[in-house]
């Protein structure tokens, strides 16, 4: 079947029957979501998008409402604790649950709740008996979750990683009657959803694990306590916690809402509220204390007891906007977990069986299932490219195609190394060996001795369209294709139907060696003579000897090029060759991949006037001095910035020029050139070393 018509909406009804909210969703993009038109956004598994009403309702909603300190007892005071106190139950009531089962503690994110259980838990050390806590994790869990055993290492506290898999294939009866001589506590932690791969873990492990049935509460005596890490889950998935009644669970309403940002909360079980345990003590969280002795009473509420402080009660009031619009919207998180799981499986089953022009697939994909059902799989796609030799395409120079296409996806490992390092095969000693070759968290080195270090992620999102899948799956076969595009038609229907098999991951098939090259088999066609013979000829014409046809500089970083035929050397290059660069109103350095009209201004240096002249189409050409006025130059032009992470200290070139560029670009910005006076010391991660530059290039 010819891709272009795969890539019809008349496809996706054929795999999915499920899409939108029963109005029309482009509509409701349009009114909703004016600000991403033209944007394929697909990182919502690192936070959503804030619908207009939203944020319309809760400015209208504190502008003619006086919301006071929620600890006063005056009557704005007593609104902000009432209307805290109605979220409470809101949230509560989005899982399904009440204020007499749980509790509901507001933090400042999922990551400040789990760090809240970790100071509380009543862990004990282990004692020469044996007998001391446990803190147990999947491996497949955010570094938040992971971060605990720095908290519980220090106090003498076993910490037990798990392997999904080990969870049922060591689970055993556990011995009657040991809990009631061993009240231990124990806390096992896992994640409703992998925010790395979108699988679902099964709820049932919470009862399972409470009980004993299950690794390794089986095999270890004592109270077990579930720590549920539903961060990634909630934010297109149902949650009933009557059916799966967690001790702890951690959220974060931008993953829910897109706004507000900075607030999450810690949902408690009443049979869990009583054992924690806190030290400090801040304001509103007492009964009764004394400041000339050590006497303190901690609040009876155990939400009072544990929001130290004032909480950020005007963005809890935005919680109860962000269900209104939610609802309002899309009818329900139920119908939200229909249409992004479509949209995932649509595009899974199509990206997965695409392939080159010799039959190769384009993407290795990471992970456990088919996408057959939501209940299994969230709207998470995890892969990465491969070229038509095996060989896998690096995700930076991934991100960095996709930005240029106003593609928005997340790359690297999502901070979840145990998944990361499952599904790409890297060994313990080749994580170190990939820190020792300059390789950190965060960084763009995707490729170490041609091995992957990370990879792509897409997710979508409740106003996610059929569009963004269509536009990421064309960026694909557009950018990373070998011509002709090709589709695995047997694995393609498998996956429409609902029955493929599982497969082999693509690197569990032997290595074949071709001119030096090493690439992975995965019993697909072999590649053609053609192509052989295409990647021979290119191999050779690679050591051809070359000639200088052309020279162009690039004044401003990210717009166009200036043709020059010859031209001075600087000191360290070029003269001129991007010494200016544009920024925003908050001094944030603009790239193409923020602004792409960027590319449509053509600066020229005129030598002998002196002067950098701005062109664009429609607008009027301006000069720009080349030097430095040693005279004009004053304290107040001068300004920092950051470019690739290196602070620059830069010298403001005009209310001129950036009334010019903020005309063109439609948005407040300026042109700004690096300080004559300032020398740039980028450092190179993977040497370990400093570089003294004076331009404005990319590290």
């Amino acid at each position: 079947m010819d891709f272009q018509k795969l890539c019809s909406f008349e496809t996706f009804t054929q795999i999915w029957d499920h899409y939108g909210y029963g109005g029309n969703l482009d509509e409701v993009t349009e009114q909703e979501f004016k600000r991403i038109k033209g944007t394929t956004y697909l990182d919502h598994a690192a936070t959503t998008m804030y619908p207009e009403s939203l944020i319309r309702d809760y400015f209208q909603d504190i502008s003619r409402n006086v919301y006071g300190n929620p600890h006063s007892h005056n009557p704005s005071g007593r609104l902000t604790h009432d209307t805290v106190e109605r979220v409470r139950y809101r949230v509560l009531q989005h899982f399904n649950v009440t204020p007499e089962e749980y509790s509901v503690i507001f933090t400042s994110g999922c990551t400040a709740a789990l760090k809240l259980v970790a100071e509380s838990f009543p862990w004990r050390p282990k004692t020469e008996e044996g007998k001391g806590s446990l803190f147990c994790y999947l491996t497949d869990s955010h570094t938040s979750v992971v971060g605990i055993r720095g908290l519980t290492s220090g106090r003498g506290v076993v910490t037990l990683p798990v392997f999904p898999q080990e969870v049922e294939n060591k689970a055993k009866a556990a011995a009657q009657g040991e809990d009631v001589v061993c009240q231990v506590a124990h806390l096992f932690c896992y994640p409703a959803q992998s925010n790395f791969s979108g699988l679902k873990y099964p709820l049932s492990h919470v009862k399972g694990m409470q009980a004993r049935h299950l690794y390794p509460a089986c095999e270890h005596p004592g109270r077990w306590y579930v720590l549920l890490d539903a961060a990634s889950h909630v934010s297109c998935s149902p949650l009933n916690l009557r059916d799966c009644p967690a001790d702890f669970i951690p959220i974060s309403f931008y993953k829910m809402f897109g706004f507000p940002t900075g607030l999450g909360a810690l949902l408690v079980h009443r049979n869990a509220a009583g054992m924690l345990r806190k030290s400090y003590f801040g304001g509103g969280t007492a009964a009764a204390y004394l400041s000339g002795e050590d006497y303190y009473v901690p609040a009876l509420n155990i939400s009072d007891r544990f929001e130290d402080g004032t909480v950020s009660f005007l963005d809890i009031i935005a919680v109860n906007h962000g269900f209104d619009a939610l609802n309002r919207i899309t009818g329900g998180i139920h119908n939200i977990q229909q249409h992004t799981f479509g949209l995932a499986r649509y595009t899974y089953i199509l990206l997965s069986s695409l392939c080159h022009g010799n039959g190769r697939p384009v993407a290795q994909m990471y992970t456990e299932g088919q996408f057959e059902s939501p209940s299994t799989q969230g709207a998470i796609l995890n892969f990465n490219l491969m070229d038509s030799h095996g060989q896998i395409i690096g995700y930076s120079r991934v991100d960095r195609m996709a930005s240029l296409y106003n593609i928005h996806v997340r790359t690297g490992c999502f901070c979840n190394t145990g998944a990361c390092q499952s599904f790409l095969r890297i060994s313990s000693q080749q994580m170190r060996r990939n820190l020792q070759a300059g390789h950190v968290c965060g960084d763009n080195i995707d490729l170490v001795d041609g091995q992957p270090t990370g990879s792509v992620r897409v997710s979508f999102g409740y106003m996610s369209t059929f569009k963004d899948c269509q536009k990421f799956l064309h960026f694909v076969a557009e950018c990373f294709v070998e011509k002709p595009v090709t589709v695995d038609q047997e694995r393609l229907e498998r996956l429409k139907t609902g029955t493929a098999a599982p497969e082999c991951p693509y690197h569990d098939h032997p290595v074949k060696i071709s001119n030096g090259k090493t690439y992975e088999t995965d019993g697909r066609k072999e590649p053609n003579e053609a192509s052989m013979r295409g990647l021979q000829n290119r191999e050779s014409n690679s050591n051809a000897a070359r000639t200088l046809s052309n020279i162009y500089i690039y004044p401003i970083k990210s717009c166009g090029a200036y043709e020059v035929h010859d031209w001075p050397l600087g000191p360290l290059g070029l003269l001129y060759d991007r010494g200016w660069m544009v920024v925003n109103e908050n001094s944030v350095c603009l790239s193409q991949k923020r602004e792409q009209r960027l590319c449509l201004i053509h600066p020229q240096v005129h030598l002998p006037s002196n002067k950098l002249l701005l062109q664009a189409s429609g607008m009027d050409t301006i000069a720009v001095p080349l030097e430095i006025n040693s005279q004009t130059h004053t304290s107040d032009q001068v300004c920092q910035s950051k470019v690739c992470g290196d602070r620059v200290e830069t010298v403001d070139c005009g209310d001129e020029a950036a009334s010019w560029l903020s005309d063109f670009l439609g948005q407040p910005c300026r042109l700004i050139r690096l300080s004559p006076d300032f020398t740039r010391q980028m450092k190179r991660r993977k040497e370990g070393i400093c570089i003294t530059i004076t331009l404005l290039q990319n590290a």
